[in-house]
């Protein structure tokens, strides 16, 4: 009878389409997304060096600036998207998107750039939290573990291809105008994609929840957030810095995109791997294999400056985030109920921001005052510290609080 009834089970999932037509295009828009956005991440230090002259500190403030945008949005774009049509939500907010890039080609001042990239991390947080809740709603509910995990596949996915693309077209051309001018055309496509999505519009709520500040963050899910705070001062710290590490530290002026590179076949196979385990409801072994990956990958890249280091700590890092990253999103919205999924986005993207906006501005600081080694070093006692918060306290708290 268990038999029959598992292979019904199986029949039914096979029968809900994954592969959607709308669900496909939030993954495209997703992804156009992320590249307009990281294509520019690495070489923004190079940029502010070269053009403005900034100090490491300097630099690291400036480049925080979005992230304190959408930590400040984040929350609200949750209650906003849990409230009011997502799809008009989605389109406005990628609109506004697109056309912020601008400002970086006629930002003649540190300061003014400074701003413009402040303000463009608004938008950013808004459409984040809308995309992936419009993405999770157009899923058949049989295929939500496994379609969640696909979906993390293209940020991610950009955010590793995005920085090599941009490093190889600023050292074939060496004109940062023309990186601004493609991010600007990448995200008009995004825009474009996102704006034809059909979604079932919701019936609203027939009597109004009294405001409380779960209307805003996940409280249930508190240790969820600090644990990824961690992880996401890992990523601030290594991405935005790595590509000055190796042009100064190691010599390498042409291995950052092959590091990035190395970094999305990572993430594109612990994804690929991930999901299937993620469908057949494997979320918390698929969590601490990722942790414990990227624990390894980062303290191998602090603790040896030698090239072949430096290249298979991003494989290691790429399969850890692979996995770890969707199966923190899982069990973010398990633990949400259905009218809180936005609310559920917003507070995992939240407490990634606060980890990458620290991450950033402390390892300016280091790089400046003390070392690169500082630096990194710093990556890697923060991935320990997640990894001993997610095995002590995180597993445990998941399986008490989850709603299904």
């Amino acid at each position: 009878m268990e038999t029959m009834n598992n292979l019904e089970e199986d029949a039914k999932i096979l029968r809900d389409k994954l592969w959607n037509r709308n669900y496909c295009k939030a993954m495209i828009g997703n992804f156009m997304l992320f590249f307009s956005f990281y294509i520019l991440t690495p070489l923004l230090p190079i940029y502010l060096d070269a053009q403005f002259a900034a100090d490491k500190d300097v630099m690291g403030l400036v480049l925080s600036g979005y992230v304190v945008a959408a930590l400040v949005v984040r929350p609200f774009s949750g209650f906003i998207v849990d409230t009011f049509d997502r799809k008009k939500v989605l389109s406005i907010c990628f609109f506004l998107f697109f056309v912020l890039f601008t400002g970086y080609i006629g930002a003649g001042t540190l300061l003014l750039f400074a701003i413009v990239r402040t303000l463009h991390g608004l938008p950013f947080g808004a459409v984040t939290v809308a995309n992936s809740t419009v993405a999770i709603d157009v899923l058949p509910s049989s295929r939500r573990n496994e379609g969640i995990g696909f979906y993390g596949l293209s940020n991610n996915l950009a955010m590793a291809f995005a920085p090599s693309v941009g490093i190889w077209i600023y050292q074939a051309t060496g004109n940062f105008e023309l990186l601004f001018w493609i991010a600007l055309v990448v995200a008009l496509v995004g825009f474009l994609t996102v704006s034809s999505i059909k979604i079932r519009k919701r019936e609203p709520a027939k009597e109004k929840k009294p405001m409380s500040l779960d209307r805003f963050f996940l409280t249930r899910a508190w240790i969820l957030a600090a644990n990824i705070l961690c992880f996401g001062m890992c990523w601030g710290i290594m991405s935005n810095y790595v590509a000055i590490y190796g042009s100064e530290e190691l010599g390498i002026t042409g291995g950052t995109g092959v590091f990035f590179m190395i970094l999305s076949l990572g993430l594109f196979a612990s994804r690929l791997q991930g999901s299937k385990a993620l469908a057949k409801g494997r979320i918390v072994q698929n969590a601490a294999e990722g942790v414990l990956l990227s624990l390894v990958g980062f303290t191998l890249f602090a603790a040896v400056k030698e090239d072949w280091a430096y290249y298979l700590s991003a494989a290691l890092i790429g399969l850890g985030n692979g996995h770890m990253f969707p199966a923190f999103l899982n069990m973010f919205i398990k633990m949400a109920r259905n009218d809180q999924r936005g609310t559920a986005n917003s507070s995992i993207l939240t407490s990634w921001d606060v980890g990458m906006g620290l991450g950033i501005i402390a390892g300016g600081f280091l790089l400046e005052y003390i070392s690169y080694s500082a630096a990194f070093w710093g990556a890697a006692v923060m991935q320990l510290a997640g990894t001993l918060i997610f095995y002590l306290f995180t597993r445990n708290s998941f399986n008490a609080r989850r709603l299904d």
